[in-house]
């Protein structure tokens, strides 16, 4: 998959006002932290389709939505189908935090193990980004191009995180430890095949910005990807886990803090729940 003609312009990245720290959030599971003799502190460690080259097209995939819809529309830019495209996206993590609280403090039957599978829930942030993909005489000088991508799935492992609607309300559970390495083991493979379409190779980005999941995640996947950590640039110490608008609105947050300069070549790697994983090489 490569681009010719397609840039990203008008990128910006919308935080709510209200912020929960890990402590607010620990402070409010003290029920559950008594019950069961948990040290604080836990929340802030534990985070510090049918074939692999099927392009999964919902826009609404989850973790990789923003990006699904970016290359959406960029193919039909570079078709001559269209010319411009907005492209938005907006996630509220607070309904599934708060219930994720509640349920955690009066279900006495939960025990340590039993908790585990919920505690993902904890880091769910909210906010919005948008960008507009444009045909590239369209859009001005502090546009983004798009270069080239590449895309990996694997449907086996749908079942390591789900989430669905319960009484109303949204219910999620995660095995982590599961999802992790078969997350890291995907995104390998994607990268085999980003290199391939881009023609990159692993000291090529000056800036790697990834969907933000964790510190632990994000050491693994560049430990396994062989990728200098010095150019990784974070949000989830601050954000959270934001869906779908993490991996965008981190791009926007290195761009307005200086951290990604015009002229500089970016990698964009997305790591989703189903699994997928769609990687995209930028030039800011």
């Amino acid at each position: 998959m490569q681009f010719k003609r397609s840039v990203l312009t008008g990128l910006v990245a919308e935080l709510p006002p209200e912020v929960w720290s890990s402590d607010e959030v620990e402070r409010r599971l003290a029920p559950l932290y008594t019950r069961l003799k948990l040290p604080e502190g836990r929340l802030e460690l534990m985070t510090g389709i049918q074939g692999p080259q099927a392009q999964i097209l919902d826009v609404s995939n989850a973790c990789l939505g923003f990006l699904n819809a970016v290359v959406l529309a960029a193919g039909l830019v570079e078709s001559g189908q269209i010319r411009r495209a907005l492209v938005c996206s907006g996630e509220n993590g607070r309904p599934l935090v708060e219930r994720t609280i509640r349920l955690l403090n009066e279900d006495l039957t939960l025990t340590r193990d039993g908790i585990k599978p919920y505690f993902a829930n904890l880091t769910i942030g909210a906010g919005g980004a948008a960008a507009v993909v444009s045909r590239d005489d369209l859009a001005g000088p502090d546009s983004i191009r798009l270069l080239a991508g590449a895309w990996e799935t694997d449907s086996s492992a749908n079942a390591l995180c789900e989430g669905d609607t319960s009484s109303d309300e949204l219910d999620m559970r995660t095995d982590s430890e599961a999802l992790l390495a078969a997350g890291v083991g995907l995104a390998q493979r994607c990268w085999g095949r980003f290199k391939a379409e881009s023609g990159w190779q692993e000291t090529t980005p000056d800036r790697i910005i990834t969907h933000q999941v964790g510190r632990r995640h994000s050491s693994l996947l560049f430990e396994r990807l062989g990728l200098d950590p010095a150019k990784d640039y974070q949000s989830f110490d601050r954000l959270g886990n934001v869906g779908s608008v993490s991996l965008p609105a981190t791009l926007a947050l290195a761009r307005a803090e200086g951290r990604v300069r015009r002229g500089e070549k970016a990698a964009l790697l997305g790591i989703g729940s189903g699994l997928a994983s769609l990687m995209l090489a930028v030039e800011c």
